[in-house]
């Protein structure tokens, strides 16, 4: 029959890059349906992957099959459960594949050092390496905060456009962690522009008084990802910054091309 030899042809049908084809598109969908917030309907796939309407249908019925996607009432069809487990294991390996780094950072900085993604609308770290010293900042690997009270929800969210900046921040509201915590849209989409002029976040004081954060995002993670150090004001002066901002920015690139390479060879 015609569709069984079209899905046996493109199930065989080899990739450029030497993988199989099929599972590439298959792939590729799961990704467009993340950008577009998880929930698309078969047409809106055609449009933006340039797909015909059988093989995205043949592709998303073997993700439905699978549990990675499933089909809503309205017909439209929505990120699966199944991808939740592989998420979460993902992000535990991201941290230990960041711990080196951020060792690194300690070592280099003197202040503990952490990893956070952007999950949903809230932050959560996973991973940490703590400072030598005996007054040092302790975060709680899985630890979840709101982005605007952090360093690293500063970085992560420093090129998102201002509109979706504004429905995360309507969504999760901006109750203050301190005095200092950015209460305003406006507000914060200035200290969004400070960051992306500067080349790094900092939380002074915003999460917690007494200590002061900097962070900048990992270029190119396969996920939205943060690497910051955290200490006491007293250590994190503005003088100290001018000295720790470049060695975060040059282990976040560090780190991202480890990753990239990572991906690449398929080999931890």
């Amino acid at each position: 029959m015609p569709t069984s030899s079209a899905s046996t042809t493109d199930a065989a049908k080899p990739a450029a890059s030497g993988g199989v084809q099929s599972l590439e598109r298959a792939f590729d969908l799961l990704e467009r349906m993340a950008d577009a917030g998880g929930e698309v309907g078969l047409s809106e796939l055609s449009a933006s992957s340039g797909l015909p309407l059988p093989t995205i249908h043949r592709l998303m019925r073997t993700l439905v099959a699978c549990g990675y996607v499933r089909q809503q009432p309205n017909r439209r069809y929505a990120l699966g459960p199944r991808l939740i487990r592989l998420g979460e294991s993902a992000a535990r390996l991201l941290g230990t594949w960041a711990r080196p780094y951020l060792a690194r950072l300690v070592e280099e900085t003197g202040e503990t050092a952490n990893m956070a993604l952007l999950d949903g609308d809230e932050i959560v770290y996973v991973a940490q390496v703590p400072s030598k010293h005996s007054m040092r900042m302790f975060t709680e690997v899985g630890r979840r905060v709101l982005p605007h009270s952090t360093g690293v929800g500063k970085a992560l969210l420093a090129h998102t456009p201002p509109e979706e900046v504004r429905a995360l921040l309507a969504r999760t509201g901006m109750p203050a962690a301190t005095e200092k915590t950015i209460t305003t849209p406006e507000g914060f989409l200035d200290a969004l522009v400070a960051v992306r002029e500067a080349g790094y976040a900092v939380d002074d004081n915003e999460q917690e008084i007494g200590v002061r954060c900097l962070a900048v995002s990992v270029p190119d993670s396969p996920t939205a990802a943060a690497i910051s150090i955290s200490g006491p004001a007293g250590r994190v002066t503005e003088a100290a910054t001018e000295k720790i901002a470049p060695i975060l920015q040059e282990v976040a690139r560090d780190l991202s091309a480890a990753l990239a390479n990572t991906a690449g060879n398929g080999q931890g």
